[in-house]
Formats: C-alpha cells, structure tokens, sequence
C-alpha cells in the first residue's frame, strides 16, 4: 500500500540542512520530490539508506527532481551559499 504524505515547504537560510523525513525502524521504499523555487541558487537532497551509502543530489534553480529509493531512512535538504525555497514531498510504500 503507497502513502503519500503531505507536501512540506521549505525554506532556507543560508549554510542550513533540516530533515523532512526520517524512518529509524528499518527503512521503507520511497520516492521523495524536490521542487527548488530559488531563481538563484541550488539545494541538495541528501537521502541515507540502510546498508548503503549516503547519496546527495544537487537540484539546480527552478528546477525539480523525484527520486525513488529502497530502505529510505532519512530525507534531508541542504542550503548552500545562498537561501532556497521550494517544496518537498515523499510517497512510502511497503511492496
């Protein structure tokens, strides 16, 4: 079964990084949309899974990027130089 959880909006000082997800009970399949509304500067999604690396993903200005993952325990944006804006949101799902 697939749920899909409420969108969050973010927005970011500069230098800052804050979790919008977290699942400490072992990971679950997810896949988590990033929309940067920043005419300016770029985010960065950083996603830890279970027994992998941690991965990060550099969403240019005004752009957006959907990512699917296997044993998702954590979803964090990052802000760079600059401040960012946007809106994250993410759909779990036990297949």
């Amino acid at each position: 079964m697939a749920i899909l959880l409420p969108q969050q909006f973010f927005d970011l000082a500069p230098n800052v990084g804050k979790s919008y997800y977290e699942n400490l009970a072992g990971g679950i399949n997810a896949a988590v949309t990033v929309q940067n509304f920043s005419a300016l500067n770029p985010v960065s999604l950083v996603l830890t899974r279970v027994n992998a690396p941690v991965v990060t993903y550099v969403i240019p200005p005004l752009n957006s990027l959907t990512i699917a993952s296997n044993k998702l325990l954590v979803a964090a944006l990052l802000s760079g130089a600059g401040a960012v804006t946007g809106t994250i949101e993410v759909a779990t799902s036990d297949f």
